[in-house]
């Protein structure tokens, strides 16, 4: 039986449990680092650790001292819950995937002009990977990038920018889109500087009121970016292609919405 069908006695309830050698059998597997060098109470230690976890039959796979005084472990071990996954409510984006040329068709019949789409890595985070990867013509996996599009002006102004003076750029260009990325993560300091940049929006006169915002990131998702407070969030993977179907779609529905426009 495929575990992911499994149903109990209600006939509601679709169970589930971690898969490791055999179908529900707990197994999960861990890491993490101790400050401790490397020794057998070392291995004990991150035992006590597991344990404390809840984990049940641990076994301490793998140790390997990283520094004088501290020490990585891989750790096995299993869980006795299950997880009842007809609970799960995840917000999705919805959102039609149009290819390069329907969007620029689109938009260029619906619209009539180009799209002013704004992108940078905010804050003192000097990653561009991922917002060069969205913005240029190279694109990502053979996905072309924003910069190709007809339909859009788009300018990417790279890393290390100021919340205030990305707010002010949106608001001189009367920009349709802002993309925002954020790749350090430490201490949730992407959390810390994409909620900033919402405020500093909020206090900059000239911004759009029909703005669509957008953040990313390694530890972004769209339930986190609505939490926060933008549009949409798009994770690690995301092709241009993706985004740009997504900014098509919003723009043709407040094209719509306003009956001229946008």
């Amino acid at each position: 039986m495929n575990p992911f069908n499994q149903i109990n006695q209600t006939g509601q309830a679709r169970l589930i449990k971690p898969y490791g050698d055999r179908t529900g059998d707990g197994q999960v597997q861990t890491s993490f680092t101790l400050p401790m060098p490397a020794s057998e109470e070392a291995r004990v230690a991150a035992q006590m650790v597991a344990e404390r976890m809840g984990l049940q039959n641990v076994s301490v796979n793998h140790m390997e001292a990283i520094d004088p005084n501290f020490t990585f472990f891989v750790v096995y071990g299993s869980v006795s819950f299950e997880i009842n996954i007809s609970e799960i409510v995840v917000p999705k984006l919805d959102y039609p995937l149009y290819d390069f040329d329907q969007i620029n068709n689109l938009l260029q019949k619906t619209v009539g002009r180009k799209i002013v789409v704004i992108g940078a890595c905010i804050g003192s985070d000097a990653h561009t990977v991922g917002i060069d990867a969205i913005f240029n013509m190279k694109g990502y996996l053979g996905d072309y990038g924003l910069e190709a599009y007809s339909a859009f002006q788009a300018m990417n102004l790279r890393a290390q920018v100021d919340t205030k003076d990305l707010a002010k750029k949106v608001a001189e260009l009367k920009a349709n889109v802002v993309l925002v990325s954020r790749v350090v993560t430490q201490r949730d300091e992407h959390i810390t500087e994409l909620k900033k940049f919402l405020v500093d929006l909020s206090q900059t006169e000239g911004v759009p009121s029909n703005l669509i915002k957008i953040c990313g990131g390694p530890r972004i998702n769209h339930t986190i970016a609505s939490e926060i407070g933008y549009d949409a969030g798009f994770g690690p993977g995301t092709k241009p292609g993706q985004v740009a179907s997504y900014i098509a779609d919003v723009v043709l529905k407040q094209s719509s919405a306003s009956g001229s426009n946008t």
